[in-house]
C-alpha cells in the first residue's frame, strides 16, 4: 500500500465532509479510521475550520505530513451521508485505493437539485417565515418573490467565488432595498416581517449549532474560529440592512 496515496485518498474524504458541513470531531476520526484500517503505526489528524493536517507513520516507520487548505464550504448533508457511509465501509472491509476513488467520484456526480427547485425553495422558506413573525399574505408574497431574486443573487456570488463576508452584505442590502420598495409600491405592508422572511436564509445557524458543538467535544479552537466566523457574517448582514436603510428606509415613511 503507498503510505503517500492512501494519505491522499483519506484526505480527500475529509475535505469533502468538512465542505459538506461536517463537524470537526467526525473528520478528524473518520480520517484517522481510515488510516488505521490499513495498518499504519500512527496518524495524527488536526482540523479547523479552513484547513486540515494529517501525519501518518507506515509499518517502514516512514512518516508523511499532507495539508488540505479550506477555502469555502456549504451545507450538503445527503452528500455529508454518502461520504460517512463510504468511510465505515472502508473501515469494515479495506478495499482497494482503485475503488474507494471510484466510489468517491460518483458521490461526486451526484447531481444536486435542479436551480429552479432551489429558488422555490428559497421563496417557499422566505414567505412561510414572514408569515411565522407577524406578516400578512401579502408580505409572504412579497418575500416569496425576494427569495427568488435573493436565491440569484447567491448563485452569482458564488460562481464568482466573492469573499463571504463582502457576499453577504451585498444579499442583505439587496434583499432589503427590495423589501423598502415593495412596500413602496403597495407590494406588501410591512418591511420588516418581508426582510426577517429573507434573513433567515443568510443567517448562519448550522454554523453557529456545528461551533457549540465542536466547543463541547473538546475541539474549542475549531468551535471559537467557527463561532467567530458565523458572528461576522451576523454583522455583515446587519451591515447590509444598515446601508440599506440609510439609503431606502425614508420611502415608507
Amino acid at each position: 500500500m503507498d503510505t503517500a496515496k492512501l494519505l491522499r485518498v483519506a484526505l480527500d474524504i475529509g475535505e469533502k465532509m468538512l465542505i459538506s458541513g461536517a463537524e470537526i470531531g467526525r473528520v478528524e476520526d473518520s480520517v484517522r479510521r481510515i488510516l488505521m484500517t490499513y495498518d499504519m503505526q500512527r496518524a495524527d489528524v488536526f482540523t479547523i475550520t479552513s484547513s486540515i493536517v494529517a501525519t501518518v507513520t507506515d509499518k517502514e516507520e516512514n512518516t508523511i505530513t499532507q495539508t488540505r487548505r479550506i477555502s469555502k464550504y456549504s451545507t450538503d448533508l445527503d452528500k455529508l451521508h454518502s461520504l460517512n457511509a463510504l468511510s465505515r465501509k472502508i473501515c469494515a472491509e479495506k478495499p482497494e485505493l482503485a475503488q474507494i476513488k471510484q466510489e468517491l467520484a460518483e458521490i461526486d456526480s451526484k447531481k444536486v437539485y435542479p436551480f429552479y427547485v432551489q429558488c422555490a425553495a428559497y421563496a417557499l422558506i422566505a414567505g412561510a417565515f414572514a408569515l411565522f413573525f407577524g406578516g400578512n399574505f401579502l408580505d409572504a408574497a412579497a418575500a416569496a418573490v425576494i427569495g427568488v431574486i435573493l436565491k440569484g443573487v447567491v448563485f452569482a456570488a458564488d460562481k464568482a467565488a466573492v469573499n463571504m463576508v463582502f457576499a453577504n452584505v451585498v444579499s442583505s442590502f439587496i434583499l432589503c432595498s427590495l423589501a423598502f420598495l415593495c412596500v413602496f409600491i403597495g407590494f406588501g405592508e410591512h418591511a420588516d416581517m418581508i426582510i426577517i422572511g429573507n434573513i433567515m436564509l443568510l443567517i448562519p445557524g448550522i454554523g453557529l449549532t456545528n461551533s457549540i458543538r465542536d466547543i463541547i467535544s473538546g475541539d474549542i479552537m475549531a468551535g471559537m474560529l467557527r463561532f467567530c466566523e458565523s458572528v461576522i457574517i451576523a454583522i455583515a448582514i446587519a451591515a447590509g440592512y444598515i446601508l440599506s436603510a440609510l439609503l431606502l428606509g425614508g420611502l415608507i415613511k
